[in-house]
This record gives C-alpha cells, sequence and structure tokens, in this order.
C-alpha cells in the first residue's frame, strides 16, 4: 500500500498486484464449484481472497480465449540453452576441423609417396651403367 500525501487530502493508493495463471484457474474453478453447489458465493470468495468482481470477469475472458492455460506451467525466466543442441553444434565444428587435417594428410602422403617413387626411379637410374649421362 502507498499513502501519498497532497496539500488538501491524504489519498491511499493499492500497489498493483499480480497473480499467476495457476490461482486465477484456481479460483475461476472453486466459483465455478460454489455456483453449482450453493455453499458459497461469488462475494463471498471475492472478500476472502480480496479480489473485485470485474478481475473475475477480466479472469473468465481471458480463460475462454485461452490465455491462461498457455501460462500454466510456464517456467519464469529466460529459457535455458538446450544442452544436446549446443554439443552437437561443438562436435560438428571439431568434426569439420578434424576432416580438414585429414584432408592436408592425405594431401601430404600423396606428395610423399610421388618424391619417393621419384627418387627411387633416380636412384635406379643412377645405379644403372647402360643409361648415359649427360
Amino acid at each position: 500500500m502507498m499513502i501519498v500525501m497532497n496539500d488538501d487530502e491524504t489519498e491511499v493508493r493499492r500497489a498493483k498486484r499480480s497473480w499467476p495463471a495457476q490461482y486465477k484457474l484456481d479460483i475461476l474453478n472453486e466459483i465455478e464449484a460454489a455456483k453449482d453447489s450453493g455453499d458459497t458465493t461469488v462475494a463471498e470468495i471475492c472478500r476472502r481472497e480480496g479480489l473485485y468482481s470485474s478481475l473475475i470477469s477480466e479472469w473468465r475472458k481471458q480463460r475462454d480465449e485461452g490465455a491462461l492455460e498457455g501460462l500454466t506451467g510456464r517456467k519464469v525466466g529466460r529459457p535455458k540453452k538446450d544442452r544436446t543442441k549446443v554439443e552437437l553444434a561443438r562436435l560438428r565444428a571439431e568434426n569439420d576441423k578434424l576432416r580438414g587435417e585429414l584432408d592436408t594428410a592425405n594431401h601430404l602422403i600423396d606428395a610423399q609417396g610421388k618424391v619417393s617413387a621419384l627418387l627411387h626411379e633416380m636412384s635406379r637410374k643412377s645405379a644403372d651403367p647402360n643409361t648415359t649421362r649427360p
């Protein structure tokens, strides 16, 4: 509750309140059950909970539009990252890096094989007495 002082009079304003969706649904269900049984009235429930009938009307409208059902069970705060997606992205990046290294290694192996074959051919020619040197 907040008290505002003016020169003419003192004004008391109630702080804005908010209610979770599940609370709203519970109150609406209790009101519906009270109407059916006839034990308590809507006014008694509103007095007990400190609610206005206009709020109940607004909550009914929200329920009928489906707004409250979408909020129940919803966790508060920023949604958490999906760890499997993060791990999958990390593994894909590592896989791409390793494929690049494998391609480089394969090119080097091919080059080494060609150099080895060329040196072997040259040593064979130099060892052959029948070949002429320029």
